[in-house]
């Protein structure tokens, strides 16, 4: 698998069957799996959606946003127990009007399954954490359908 570093964004081939022994990347020896959402840039974006195996959960949100405050810490949480099978990144839609653009985010919070670059769903509104829950499971079941 191409897994990319959360702090250099450089890409790291690893077996699946190691994703879970606490895996660092080979070129800043940080470690590759954090448990907290990763900030999302158009610098970083191609190396941890785009070029990454992991289905990758994006939250496009605003400092401004209520519904977007009150759903980091749900987001947050599922970084902490559901990674290392997705990675969690966090998307600025004020400092990353470009990205947004990109995926003609109309109302926030939005939240983005991209896996190998393409978008597997997307779901808007904040969503309690059992609802956003069994949303992941749902995904990760068509995820592991074969084309």
């Amino acid at each position: 698998m191409i897994v990319a570093c959360p702090h250099c964004a450089g890409l790291n081939r690893l077996p699946a069957s190691r994703l879970d022994q606490a895996p660092v990347c080979g070129k800043c020896r940080q470690s590759l799996f954090t448990g907290s959402p990763v900030d999302i840039t158009t610098e970083n974006f191609a190396n941890l959606v785009q070029k990454s195996d992991l289905p990758v959960v994006l939250d496009f949100w605003a400092a401004w946003c209520g519904p977007c405050q009150s759903f980091a810490p749900t987001f947050a949480q599922a970084a902490r127990e559901l990674e290392p099978g997705f990675r969690f990144g966090k998307i600025n839609t004020e400092t990353e009007q470009q990205l947004a653009a990109q995926f003609q985010i109309r109302s926030i919070p939005t939240l983005l399954l991209v896996h190998k670059g393409q978008v597997i769903a997307q779901q808007s509104g904040a969503l309690p954490k059992a609802q956003f829950y069994q949303w992941l499971q749902q995904q990760s079941t068509r995820l592991s359908q074969p084309d």
